[in-house]
């Protein structure tokens, strides 16, 4: 059995922990509920965007775009990785990138990785995957830049010719307890056809045209759905980090009662034995 000493070092040591994991749950507590609030204010205007668009391709030709146009090859395909920056969050980034991971597994063509986050670019450049440039992962307020920069170097590489297909993969959040690992196309855009009833039976009249309209609102597009990517990632890992953190604290209390349990207990022998030598001291004086 351990002496009192080290029992008592290990309990404090085990205290100092829950104090740092206590403390993280409660920064990610107090920052997911901005976080949560930017991801899902950032829906309404993502869908509103997506059915507009989807409503004024069903009225030209989609082939007037080449972000539409879908190459004749797929050889080369760029993947947006999505991650954190640190750790301490249970199963966040081990989930995304076993999904990555089983999605590229045994496909066709060459694979090319870039990531925000640099949990994902460690990951992967381990494991030999083609590894490109690595962003940090952006606060909310700070996402809507680095979104604007990712989706028009995305752009322009695909319109040069350097990729076939770029996809997007991140973590959804649907809940503090619930967040699904996502892979999205971004480039070519699909063609998603029109949601049935949206505006059924209205006509609009567009100046200058229909065409230019929508093909102004395409690179905005790539934009927003950069943007709904690193908000619910943002919103997730701090979800996740909260249930971790959580965790841990409950678990370093259980450690703690463990612990306590096993010094009373070696403090009990620890007396029982001083006790027999002052009595076997004494019956010995006696004789």
């Amino acid at each position: 059995m351990p002496s009192l000493k080290a029992i008592r070092t290990r309990i404090t040591s085990v205290k100092n922990t829950q104090q740092i994991t206590k403390a993280m749950k409660m920064v990610a507590a107090a920052k997911l509920r901005r976080a949560q609030e930017a991801a899902t204010q950032s829906r309404p205007y993502s869908e509103k965007l997506e059915t507009m668009v989807a409503h004024q391709l069903q009225r030209v030709d989609p082939s007037f775009s080449p972000l539409l146009k879908v190459p004749e090859t797929q050889e080369r395909c760029l993947v947006l990785v999505v991650s954190s920056d640190r750790g301490l969050c249970g199963g966040y980034n081990a989930n995304l990138l076993r999904e990555v991971e089983q999605s590229v597994e045994g496909q066709p063509g060459e694979f090319v990785f870039t990531t925000v986050g640099s949990k994902g670019f460690d990951h992967l450049k381990r494991r030999e995957y083609t590894m490109e440039t690595q962003v940090p992962m952006p606060t909310p307020q700070a996402a809507g830049q680095v979104a604007r920069e990712l989706s028009r170097d995305l752009q322009r590489r695909y319109l040069a010719g350097e990729f076939d297909r770029v996809v997007v993969a991140y973590m959804a959040f649907k809940s503090t307890m619930t967040q699904i690992p996502t892979l999205e196309q971004l480039l070519p855009l699909q063609h998603h056809d029109e949601p049935e009833g949206h505006a059924e039976g209205h006509e609009y009249v567009f100046e200058p045209n229909a065409v230019e309209i929508v093909g102004s609102l395409l690179p905005r597009l790539v934009e927003v759905r950069v943007l709904h990517a690193l908000l619910e990632a943002g919103a997730s890992e701090l979800a996740s980090r909260m249930t971790a953190m959580d965790s841990a604290t409950r678990n370093a209390s259980e450690v703690i009662d463990r612990l306590t349990l096993q010094m009373n207990r070696a403090r009990q022998a620890q007396i029982t034995t001083e006790l027999m030598e002052i009595i076997s001291g004494a019956e010995a004086l006696n004789q």
